[in-house]
């Protein structure tokens, strides 16, 4: 029977796999290290022009420093309402403003703070466990399918094996990106 006709495409997993860990990148992105980085605003939402917009659409973010990061905001009217959107995002920074510059000091962050950024990096990381072993799940759904339609016992043992490896391969990289973060978390 031809790999085609057994609708098995274990390239298709894979790349639905890689989507769940560049999901995870994302999501480790967003979190809070100590250091400055672009994308710890790219969650935030400003209400400009009546809908909610992404804080880097209303304005330029730089990374001038280690421990610091401005956004110039294009429309002087929008100065205020990213300011708020800043405060009220949870990310525990207060914004200083200078003119249409909102500059973003990016404190210290103390032990009890950077046991709590672990233990969200911890759930991030099983979201994207989950994520693997639903692909899994569905690719194991196609292979019971190919086998009653006529698919033999050792070819199904080999694609079984197959999804099976690919799987532990990325939960693996999500366990190795975990520890990662972990660790760029507690340095101090």
């Amino acid at each position: 029977m031809a790999d085609d006709d057994l609708d098995i495409d274990v390239n298709d997993l894979s790349r639905r796999m890689e989507g769940a860990m560049h999901a995870l990148s994302t999501d480790f992105a967003s979190l809070r290290t100590g250091r400055a980085s672009a994308a710890m605003v790219e969650p935030i939402m400003v209400d400009a022009y009546g809908q909610p917009t992404p804080l880097n659409q209303i304005g330029t973010v730089n990374v001038p420093e280690p421990r610091m990061l401005t956004i110039n905001i294009w429309d002087k009217s929008l100065v205020g309402k990213a300011e708020k959107a800043i405060r009220e995002s949870g990310l525990g920074i207060n914004p200083q403003l200078n003119g249409t510059i909102i500059m973003l000091p990016i404190p210290e962050l103390n032990e009890e703070r950077r046991r709590e950024l672990t233990k969200v990096a911890g759930q991030y990381a099983e979201h994207a466990r989950v994520a693997i072993r639903n692909v899994r799940q569905d690719g194991m759904h196609r292979l019971k399918k190919a086998k009653s339609a006529g698919m033999s016992e050792d070819e199904n043992k080999i694609w079984h094996d197959e999804i099976q490896e690919l799987t532990d391969s990325y939960i693996a990289k999500v366990d190795a990106a975990l520890e990662t973060k972990q660790a760029e978390i507690m340095q101090v």
